[in-house]
């Protein structure tokens, strides 16, 4: 995994409309990327609209904020009309940036082994560095923590 402090690996990815997001053409603002396993899970769901519900304290804030799956760009349109997400849904099919960023590891459930996303969140700085890594991700209250965080990190706490 990339460490706190580091240059954010840059991206292109295709977004739940089909058009190219690049973390580079952010700079100046700050990001929060949000990897998760799959669309329309539970968890999954309950973390995008535990976001979704305090948008509004992200955008006065100016914060772009990006959830990233291996799941199709018609599975993230779905999804996010589903759930009226006004973030970008990003795909990350192949999974190239999640292993940029070392969030697609082995998992195992019932004894099944298989590769997938670790559900991490990290906060990208103005100047493109990675200011905090928010590793297993609990999905009650993570919004909350990141825009307190958010929030640290701009005063400089």
């Amino acid at each position: 995994m990339i460490a706190e402090g580091t240059l954010a690996p840059d991206f292109a990815l295709p977004d739940h409309a089909g058009s190219t997001q690049r973390l580079s053409e952010l700079r100046g603002k700050w990001v929060v990327l949000y990897f998760y396993p799959r669309d329309n899970t539970p968890l999954c769901t309950t973390q995008a609209c535990g976001l979704r519900d305090m948008f509004p304290q992200f955008d006065t804030r100016n914060v772009v904020i990006f959830g990233i799956s291996a799941d199709s760009v018609q599975s993230h349109a779905t999804f996010r009309r589903k759930y009226n997400l006004p973030f970008a849904l990003l795909a990350d099919v192949g999974a190239a940036v999640s292993t940029r960023y070392g969030v697609w590891k082995e998992k195992s459930l019932f004894g099944h082994r298989y590769m997938g996303i670790e559900r991490t969140t990290f906060i990208i700085d103005p100047t493109g560095r990675v200011a905090r890594i928010f590793p297993k991700v609990r999905v009650r209250g993570h919004a909350d923590i990141v825009l307190k965080t958010l929030e640290e990190l701009e005063l400089g706490v």
